[in-house]
Formats: C-alpha cells, structure tokens, sequence
C-alpha cells in the first residue's frame, strides 16, 4: 500500500531537524489543552474564569496598592541619587575605592538629602526599613553600612542602653559623628552567641571593666565598619564579676559593652586595641570588615549597656530579670530587628532580579514559526517556568515581610511578649526561607537571560555575590529554621523524636531528625506566606488589581504544591492522576500570569535608574542604546 504524495511530504518533513524543532516550539507556545478529572476540571474553571482573556490591569492602581506607607521617603532617596551621578557605584571599582564611595553615599544621605534614618530604628521602624530597602537597591553595600551604623550600632545603644546611653550617644550616630560597629561574631564562635569567650571583668578599685581578648578563637570577626570608619564599638563579652572564693570571679553571661576603637579627633587606633583588614570578600566590598582584639582595654562602669543587668560601684549585680537564660533571651530579642530588615531587604533584591530577567525575556526576541517575526523568549514555556513562579513568590514574599514589619513595629510599641515571640519566631523563619529562595533565583534570573545576563554591567553577578551571605548574616539559615517546632509532618518528627532520644539523648535525637525539622519548618513558612498573601487580596477594594493579584497568588500556591508533590503523593493526599492535573494546572497558570507580566514588573515600581541593567531597560530601543554605549560604541 502505497502512502500519498501529501503523506509522504509530512512525513520527509519530520524528518528534518529543523522542522522538529519549530513543531517542538509549536507545541510550547501553544500546548494542548490538560485533560482534567472533574475535581480538577471545576478548579480549573473557577481559576480561569477571570484569566479566559487577558485580564485588564492597571498598573498604577496595583502600584499604588504595593507601595505600602513610606514610598514618599523612597522616593526622595531614588531622587538624590539619580541628581548626584558621582555617588553612583561604577561596575568596575577596587575594594579601597568601594569603601571610601560607600561612606561618602551615606553621609550625603544624611547630610546633603537630610535623610535620618536613626530617627526611625525604634519610633517607625517601616520607614526605617522602607529607607533600607531603596538605599539598597542603590549600592548592596551601603544598605548594609547603614544597617551597621544605625540598625546594629545605634539600635544596640537605643534597645539595650539606658537613658544615659541616649542621651551621651544618640546624636553622635544620627548625624555620622560617631561611626560605629556591632562586635558580636568572633573568629570560633557565630550562631552560637552563649559561647562567646571574649570577657569583660570588673574591677571595683577604679570602677572600670576590662576587655580582654583571651585567645584567638575570640576575635571578633567580620566586624563591619571597623576596618576603616568605626570609632566606637559595641563589644559582646562575657561580664565577669569578682567573689571571694576559690573561683576568684563568677561568669554573669553575655552583656553588652561600649567600647572607643579610635580617637575621635586624630582617628587613631587607641591603646590596647588591635585592627586588622578582614580583606577583599566575594561581595559587599563597600563595607569594611575588620577583625579586632582587645588587651586589658578599659572602659568606664557607665559604658555597660545595662538595661537588662546592672553592676554597681561596689560590684553588686542587679538584674530584673532572673536567670542568664532570661537575661541572653531579653538581649537578644532587642535585637531581632536586624533579621526583620534582611528578609524586607532580600524581597528588594529579589524584585530588581526579578524586573531586569523579565523585562529582558519581554524585549529578546529568538526564533519563531516559519517565515514569520522572531517572538518574545517569555512566549516559550520553558522561560515561562523559570520566571512566572518566581514573580509569584516575588508578590507573595512582599506582601509577608510586610506583615513581619507591621508586627515587629506593634512590638517595638506594645512589648507584649506573645508579640515578642511571634516576631522572633516569624522573623527566623521568613529570614532564612526568603534569603535562601533568592539566592537561587538570582542564579536563575542570570541564566535566563543568556550570555547578556553574565555582563557585570547588567547586575546579576553584583546582586548575587552581594546578597550571598544574606543566608548567614543574623544567623544561619538551617539554624534559624529550627525556631519552630503543618499536620502530618509534625506527627510524624514527634514520633521519630521520641523514638530515636531514648537511645541518643535529646541532642542525639534532634540532630538525627534535622532534616525532617527543616521541612517542617519550611512548610510552616510557605503556610504563613500564603495566608498574608490570600489576606492581601482580600483586601484588595480595586477589582481588577484583585483579579490579577488573586491569579498571582493561585500560581504561587500551585507552584509550592507542586514542587513538594512528593511529600502529598507519600501521605496520600494526592493521587497520581491529581498530581498530572496540577502540574497542568499551574503551566496554564505560568501562560495567563505571562499575559501581565509587564504589568506586574511595572507595578513593582522600580524606576530603570535603579534596576541600572540595559538589559532591564523598559524599552528595546534604550536598552540596546544603553549596552552599546558602555561597551563603547
């Protein structure tokens, strides 16, 4: 039997490697239609009711609704740095050069735009943060180098100090007088901040302390501001009081003390101290980290910060508080702040990743059908995974540490302690998974968008190498996921605990169960997340931004679903025919999302003179303008 002339033309032609190919991209760009169950064929409708036809958004009413309270003070801080192309950070610029431009930045912000942000750490912490997250997008280094300043510095003199503390200080770290560092980390210990060894010993003869260094696993490293600028110092150490029996003196915990690094008119190294140059970093080297030790240097009794303990002239120690426990779990949650302001920051670093990768795949145009125009790579299905989830979880992550910032500044006003420990908990959580989850998409981000994505002038390697320890930074991630302790997952680590500590003890039992209280931890997080989420389209009074934000929001939950299909499909909550229906679900979910994506990048509201990637550019013509001119045509 002999096949037609038509057949046998169909069939040579899929016999050419190019014709593959353009079916192949056929079948991407217009994927046949998912046979659902009928469970999921009424998920399906209900979804897709809206989305049938591109929605209708505006992007200055979805804009406006993500803006949140404080986009008047980012405003003036995008406008001062856009007016003063000299404090623009240049792609190529050594690390000596980095640090002297980075503090030039921030005392122009202070100085020359009249931006405070000291005056917010404790009084309205979301302007503070909002502050943050625009200096951020800046130059990564200086976000960082305020945070040290004013954040860990200043917020350590105002959350652990007296009135006599803000009173002889605060004015010095408002106005850049008094640079300062947080010199917590030492060499040996990080997390780990009960085991500090660095020990400050009282001395009732001439009412001073006295700072030691006792080995070189006690020095404090990583100290930012302290290589170059700092001239104070907050000192964790270990307050040693002396007795009069065999022990000579008794170990009262870790406290917190000022201590002077440098002369304040000559900038000169003061006696007992020694600084050394932590040297060049994979990233953030506009910040000077330093390493310092301290030989039997002195310091007045009042430079304890002694809001939570107190020793008096005669060496007694007063404290309102009971226990070292008490008193280190006190400290350290006055000091939560810094990890609330990381998870808001990585959100802005996402978003700018985010902005320049799909504005890129909305512009770059690569292949197409036959002898018709080259289409948008965000029209590929490939493209269209790597990116869409992303920008899903980009709203959701906005809309969460939002809701962190809300409630650690009813913190902040209340002191309530379930508040006190919801934020502690929350803020552990959301710092690690958020920080964690742009980091990787910041490599995705830069493979997206090809060999243009790997230009250092297009700012994924500079983002990626400056957020990188944003995972360690106010604690490592996997440790910091352990601060909690939703159904199936929690029943089943309670066994396995029980189980396994009759023969290994508790440490024994939690370390062989770390990985299972990781999941649980992160399956708690992605619940919190998606609970702000669903409340902030609720919320929502425009319908339209509603209807985009409420697709926004179904994409990302279908995407955590799915890419822990695993853990539904072993405690049979899904059936393998219902997972292959979710899957089609959220590709369907990733091509409606894909038909307001420029809309939603937009509605992020970074301006191309902060995102200062050509290829993120929001026009064809001016981004390949823009790339050209650099490399000098």
């Amino acid at each position: 039997m002999h096949s037609s002339n038509s057949d046998r033309t169909v069939e040579d032609d899929d016999r050419q490697p190019a014709t593959r190919r353009i079916r192949r991209l056929a079948l991407q760009l217009n994927p046949p239609p998912a046979r659902l169950d009928s469970r999921f064929a009424g998920v399906l409708e209900m979804i897709s009711c809206a989305a049938r036809a591109k929605l209708s958004v505006s992007t200055g009413r979805l804009s406006h609704y993500m803006r949140g309270k404080h986009r008047d003070i980012q405003e003036r801080v995008f406008e001062y740095f856009n007016s003063r192309p000299d404090l623009q950070t240049p792609v190529e610029i050594s690390k000596d050069d980095h640090r002297e431009l980075c503090m030039r930045q921030l005392l122009g912000l202070v100085w020359e735009a009249g931006i405070r942000p000291f005056r917010y750490v404790v009084e309205e912490p979301g302007k503070y943060f909002a502050i943050a997250e625009a200096v951020g997008s800046v130059d990564m280094s200086l976000g960082i180098k305020m945070g040290v300043q004013f954040s860990l510095w200043g917020g350590s003199v105002l959350n652990l100090g007296t009135k006599k503390h803000r009173d002889k200080y605060y004015e010095g770290i408002d106005n850049m007088d008094y640079p300062g560092c947080f010199a917590m980390t030492e060499l040996h210990h990080g997390s780990n901040v009960q085991g500090l060894q660095t020990v400050a010993t009282f001395d009732p003869l001439t009412d001073e302390f006295i700072i030691d260094t006792p080995n070189d696993g006690a020095i404090k490293w990583w100290i930012g501001n302290a290589a170059v600028h700092g001239k104070f110092a907050t000192v964790f150490a270990k307050l040693m009081l002396p007795t009069h029996d065999t022990k000579g003196t008794s170990d009262m915990g870790v406290h917190a003390f000022i201590v002077p690094i440098r002369d304040l008119t000559t900038h000169q190294t003061l006696p007992g101290i020694e600084i050394h140059d932590c040297g060049h970093k994979v990233g953030l080297n506009g910040v000077d980290n330093g390493a310092l030790r301290f030989c039997s240097v002195r310091i007045p009794r009042d430079n304890l910060l002694n809001r939570f303990g107190d020793v008096s002239k005669d060496g007694k120690y007063t404290s309102s508080l009971p226990s070292i426990n008490k008193r280190f779990a006190a400290m350290l949650g006055e000091l939560v702040g810094g990890r609330v302001g990381l998870a808001y920051s990585s959100v802005g670093v996402l978003k700018i990743a985010v902005t320049i990768a799909i504005r890129y795949s909305l512009l770059r145009q690569q292949f197409g059908p036959p002898r018709q125009p080259e289409i948008s790579i965000l029209d590929y299905q490939s493209q269209q995974h790597k990116l869409m989830p992303m920008l899903a979880s980009t709203y959701a992550f906005h809309f969460a540490t939002l809701a962190l910032v809300e409630k650690y500044s009813e913190m902040k006003k209340s002191h309530d302690d379930q508040v006190v420990g919801d934020v502690h908990a929350l803020s552990a959580g959301l710092k690690a998974y958020v920080t964690s989850y742009t980091a990787k998409s910041l490599s995705t981000c830069r493979e997206s968008c090809g060999g243009h994505g790997y230009a250092a002038v297009n700012r994924f390697g500079s983002l990626r190498n400056d957020h990188d320890i944003f995972q360690t930074f106010e604690g490592d991630n996997t440790v910091l996921l352990q601060q909690y302790r939703t159904s199936r997952l929690l029943q089943g680590v309670t066994v396995r605990l029980r189980k396994h500590s009759k023969n290994l003890g508790n440490f024994g039992a939690w370390n062989r169960c770390l990985n299972h209280l990781l999941t649980l931890a992160e399956s708690h997080i992605e619940s919190v997340i998606l609970a702000k989420f669903i409340e902030a389209v609720e919320n929502c009074a425009d319908q339209s931004t509603r209807a985009a934000l409420k697709l926004v929001c179904d994409l990302y939950a279908l995407d955590r679903i799915w890419n822990d299909i695993g853990t539904y499909r072993n405690v049979d909550y899904v059936a393998p025919n219902k997972a292959k229906a979710i899957h089609k679900l959220t590709e369907y979910l990733c091509f409606q999302v894909r038909n307001i994506a420029r809309e939603l990048v937009d509605a992020l509201d970074l301006p191309d003179h902060v995102t200062r990637a050509p290829i993120g550019m929001q026009s064809t013509a001016e981004a390949y303008s823009q790339y050209t001119q650099y490399v000098g045509f």
